[in-house]
């Protein structure tokens, strides 16, 4: 299979390029800047949507960044035959869609609208798609989530646990690349939103507790509790969308995902590497 990879050089690429590999596929990745060379990967630099390189014909596009500028690029540049299309979006398009945070809220609403162009678009080409709407994801050390609140905490040797009942549902990049490589192979996940969620669901109290006991040096646990929580939001606008948060569910249902994918994604087990 001959597959153009956008985004490549982020978390889930990192995964998903060597598995591509190994399944024996000819992989063209596209990248800002892309890294060193890569055995059985032809690296391209480009950026979405219009300094994207001359592409040959192709079997599949994959887009693993941001879904507009794909969107956007596969809406001008039509591909060569009626390649199969996966791409990644984001559970934040229904979590964030009644958020405090007007900036929340628009993501949340260009997101469900970049995901409803690009079913048009297929659609109008005759081309088989797929879009995966993932929950946090952790595992390559590049996510703006718990990575940056680990790092905080290796430097300050201080790690706060903020007080939060909401359910999470962290899901490994590596699941999220076997997902997009199964979603390939299996043409019953085509024309679906696949919601796709880890192996396990934990409070959000739990969840930052495991990240605190997989980093490899001791830190000070900092309780916050939910008066200053709630102080913080009114006082920090930018910050009440993601406190809010902290009391509700942010889940994924994945029984689409085991059905149409054959996936079982991990339990939340982090380790430093992560």
């Amino acid at each position: 299979m001959r597959v153009v990879v956008f985004g490549a050089s982020g978390q889930i690429g990192c995964f998903l390029l060597p598995r591509l590999v190994a399944a024996g596929s000819a992989v063209q990745a596209i990248s800002r800047h892309p890294p060193s060379a890569q055995p059985g990967v032809t690296w391209l630099r480009g950026a979405l949507p219009d300094a994207v390189p001359a592409l040959t014909a192709t079997d599949a596009l994959i887009s693993l960044g941001p879904l507009d500028a794909f969107v956007a690029w596969l809406e001008r540049t039509p591909p060569a035959g009626a390649a199969r299309v996966v791409a990644t979006s984001s559970m934040s398009a229904a979590s964030k869609a009644d958020s405090p945070d007007p900036g929340e809220r628009a993501l949340a609403a260009r997101l469900r609208d970049a995901e409803q162009r690009l079913a048009a678009r297929c659609e109008a080409l005759g081309a088989p798609w797929t879009v995966l709407r993932p929950t946090l994801i952790y595992g390559a050390g590049m996510d703006r989530s718990l990575t940056p609140l680990a790092r905080r905490a290796l430097r300050w040797r201080v790690f706060p646990l903020p007080a939060g009942s909401g359910l999470r549902q962290p899901v490994h990049a590596e699941d999220v690349a076997r997902a997009v490589q199964a979603a390939l192979d299996r043409p019953q996940s085509a024309g679906r939103v696949i919601a796709l969620g880890g192996g396990e669901r934990l409070a959000a109290a739990a969840m930052f507790a495991r990240v605190r006991a997989a980093l490899p040096v001791a830190t000070l646990p900092l309780p916050i509790p939910r008066t200053a929580l709630r102080i913080a939001a009114r006082l920090l606008p930018r910050l009440r969308g993601p406190l809010v948060r902290l009391d509700q569910d942010l889940i994924a249902d994945n029984t689409a995902a085991g059905h149409l994918l054959g996936l079982v994604p991990r339990p939340f087990a982090p380790r430093a590497p992560d």
